[in-house]
């Protein structure tokens, strides 16, 4: 960084964004893998395993998808039972495609983002089905 130059907030945020665009793009299921034991996480614990969560974010299996510059959000069913979910974006750890494990696993960046920073559009909604087994693998 060069002297005087304002920090920059977390990429991590625009990378969730871009490649859940592109997963769906593609015709692929996006999931989420998550750190379920970071704090401000809110999902069922009966889906949490060994301190983390998969979670299916594709329009079918959620309604009122949010993922803002803080948190991704949305509800979803489990059980059968829908219920509100909330990860903070430094919580989660990857975003692949289901179906063929291409995707990123999300670098650690302590940025913060200021409390004025503007927020994306809510996405689209939609109805569908709770999360699956990860299968993620690394693709150099």
């Amino acid at each position: 960084m060069t002297e005087g130059a304002k920090p920059m907030g977390s990429n991590r945020p625009y990378l969730l964004r871009a490649l859940n665009e592109w997963i769906c793009d593609n015709g692929m299921t996006p999931y989420l893998l998550v750190d379920a034991a970071r704090e401000g996480v809110q999902v069922p614990a009966s889906v949490v395993k060994d301190g983390r969560v998969v979670l299916n974010i594709a329009p079918r299996a959620v309604a009122h998808l949010v993922i803002d510059n803080r948190e991704v959000r949305f509800m979803a069913r489990f059980g059968g039972v829908s219920q509100a979910v909330l990860v903070p974006v430094g919580a989660v750890l990857a975003i692949y495609a289901q179906e063929t494990g291409q995707g990123m696993m999300l670098p650690e960046d302590g940025a913060m983002l200021p409390d004025d920073s503007p927020e994306p559009p809510p996405g689209p909604d939609a109805g569908g089905e709770g999360p699956r087994r990860s299968h993620l693998r690394v693709v150099k």
